[in-house]
């Protein structure tokens, strides 16, 4: 399993965010190498379209990008993982379990578990993960059918559940970031916050965060 710590700011790079664009496998490099230039030190790449052929393609060109430079983590696909030479995974509730992914991607890659209650934080905790996500902290546009709320008080109670890094999630800014990590989170993961101005941004965010002790 991992053993370096995880860093406080976890940027997430969605295909999703640039559907729209002329090129959106440009518009999605372009932007991680913003994060990057930024001081991002850890990049999760996310992509619910389905389409294979473009996640190996966009992942192995993000996978170049961080070479170095930050740890390039792959969402929900352990195969994808694998093809792309990613530092690791991220599966969600309905994706491989990770004992399996576990399995696939072997000791030596990260491996992160998505929870949005208490109950599921529980289970995450026994299972061989690296570290743990927990959200929505906020309300957040990110997803189609987003889980409950969980609010700074459900960052508390999952800190109470678990020793392993918690990754917190859904609506963080950097107005109410330092209260996410102050609830006991490790860690932040930030899609929207990050589009409009992802170096600036970035760095804001890196800004506020290392204020904390």
């Amino acid at each position: 399993m991992a053993s370096l710590p995880i860093p406080r700011l976890y940027p997430i790079v969605d295909a999703a965010c640039f559907a729209a664009a002329p090129d959106p496998a440009l518009a999605l490099l372009e932007f991680a190498e913003e994060l990057l230039a930024g001081g991002a030190t850890f990049l999760q790449y996310r992509n619910k379209s389905g389409d294979a052929r473009r996640m190996l393609a966009d992942a192995r060109e993000l996978k170049r990008l961080c070479a170095g430079r930050a740890r390039f983590i792959v969402n929900d696909r352990a195969d994808l993982c694998l093809a792309a030479e990613a530092d690791g995974v991220h599966v969600g509730q309905d994706d491989l379990s990770p004992e399996a992914v576990r399995r696939i991607v072997g000791s030596d890659r990260w491996l992160g578990v998505s929870t949005h209650n208490p109950a599921q934080l529980r289970q995450a905790d026994a299972w061989p993960a690296d570290y743990l996500a927990v959200g929505p902290v906020f309300a957040t546009s990110t997803k189609l059918d987003p889980d409950p709320v969980i609010g700074l008080e459900g960052v508390r109670a999952a800190r109470a559940l678990t020793r392993k890094p918690l990754v917190a999630i859904g609506g963080i800014t950097p107005a109410n970031a330092r209260s996410v990590l102050q609830a006991g989170a490790d860690a932040v993961a930030i899609i929207s916050a990050l589009v409009r101005e992802p170096r600036a941004v970035t760095q804001d965010f890196l800004r506020i965060l290392a204020d904390l002790r």
